[in-house]
């Protein structure tokens, strides 16, 4: 106890240079979450992915369509539970600046490949009655003020024209993993009106999404459909889910790099910080080890108080990093919600935290207690006064 009650003295011996470095450690330690808490946000669409589902393509690009009619074709494949399809639309609200994820599906069939959109039942039988209608996430409501039965106009880019919907349910994600910021509406919709003003491009879809009755046949199944329609005028390309997203992920893999290296840097930097105050903190007080040593106290008691005001004055500042790190994280996530939908921190942010912290304490005093151990005696004294 009485190291205790000493190390806790000798960390507020110089106020203001224990403030500075614990503020240092605070907004290093907050800077490194949110950093790993984007990394996460970036893969967060590959956590949520489902082992069962399968997503087919165009072999030769995402941009490339294939025909609806490979739908009832895909569906007599043995392993094959459900089939649903879609296209990237593309709308925009208003203004270019109001971007969100916006795709025309089989309303039945989508919703039932993915139960972690929450609808409530006379919300969901509604969507499937109108055509017109469509379904909007929680989080994506609630930033343009939509209620249900209000009517929302996309301009399409790739489809062009003012588009006209009636919000017909509100949707909420079964877990926190689940994004609430997209918008989905009937593809029979989009393909009547291609078939009026757009003939060559109806009756087509962007992609095909698969459920497999068991997870383990999932690779046999994606191998037969894509062999099903090898030499046909559009060739496809079937992968997981999760495949599928870290395909997407790859394009941008630089960035993700980019922003590990940067969050690496941080810790080295709050690193070099920590061992200047310790090393300024021990070459002030080698008169003090050298007393000690005189009365008989070892290079263990002698390390043991530098480590322990290393590690203390660190975990005032890791801890307080990591409590904003969650206010911090949510307003990010109301600001950069177009961008990163799921935008939580992860536990494993957390011991990363916690990780890096005891990192920082533990380096940033080696080389202090190396020095006052290995000092003798008679320099040490030689100090005092």
């Amino acid at each position: 106890m009485r190291i205790l009650k000493l190390i806790f003295k000798n960390a507020f011996r110089h106020k203001l240079r224990t403030f500075l470095t614990v503020l240092g450690v605070t907004i290093a330690i907050l800077a490194f979450g949110l950093l790993r808490t984007v990394i996460s946000a970036w893969y967060a669409g590959v956590e949520a992915s489902s082992a069962s589902r399968l997503v087919t393509r165009n072999s030769v690009s995402l941009i490339f369509p294939l025909p609806v009619s490979y739908k009832e074709k895909i569906r007599q494949i043995e392993g094959v539970k459900v089939v649903s399809f879609g296209n990237w639309f593309g709308g925009i609200y208003i203004d270019e600046k109001n971007f969100f994820a916006n795709y025309a599906v089989e309303p039945q069939t989508y919703l039932q490949l993915y139960p972690e959109f929450v609808i409530p039942e006379g919300q969901r039988a509604a969507f499937f009655r109108d055509r017109k209608s469509a379904v909007a996430g929680y989080k994506l409501a609630a930033k343009y003020g939509w209620k249900v039965g209000d009517m929302i106009t996309l301009k399409g880019t790739i489809f062009p024209g003012n588009w006209d919907f009636v919000l017909r349910s509100i949707y909420k994600g079964r877990d926190e993993t689940v994004d609430e910021t997209a918008f989905f509406f009937h593809w029979d919709y989009l393909n009547e009106t291609l078939k009026q003003k757009a003939p060559g491009r109806a009756d087509q879809v962007g992609f095909y999404m698969i459920g497999v009755t068991d997870p383990n046949l999932a690779a046999d199944v994606a191998a037969e459909i894509d062999k099903t329609f090898k030499n046909s005028i559009a060739e496809t390309l079937t992968e997981t889910e999760k495949s599928f997203q870290l395909g997407f992920i790859s394009m941008s893999e630089a960035i993700v790099v980019a922003i590990q290296l940067v969050s690496f840097v941080i810790i080295i930097i709050i690193m070099a910080v920590v061992a200047n105050t310790m090393a300024m903190t021990a070459r002030e007080r080698i008169g003090e080890y050298a007393v000690f040593k005189t009365l008989g106290f070892g290079s263990f008691y002698i390390s043991a108080l530098i480590f322990g005001e290393s590690m203390f004055v660190t975990t005032i500042g890791a801890a307080i990093g990591i409590i904003l790190t969650f206010p911090a994280a949510e307003i990010f996530s109301k600001k950069l919600s177009t961008f990163f939908p799921v935008f939580n921190v992860a536990t494993e942010t957390i011991y990363m935290d916690i990780l890096a912290a005891f990192l920082v304490a533990s380096v940033a005093a080696i080389f202090p207690a190396w020095r006052a151990v290995n000092i003798r005696i008679a320099d040490g004294l030689r100090r005092i006064g």
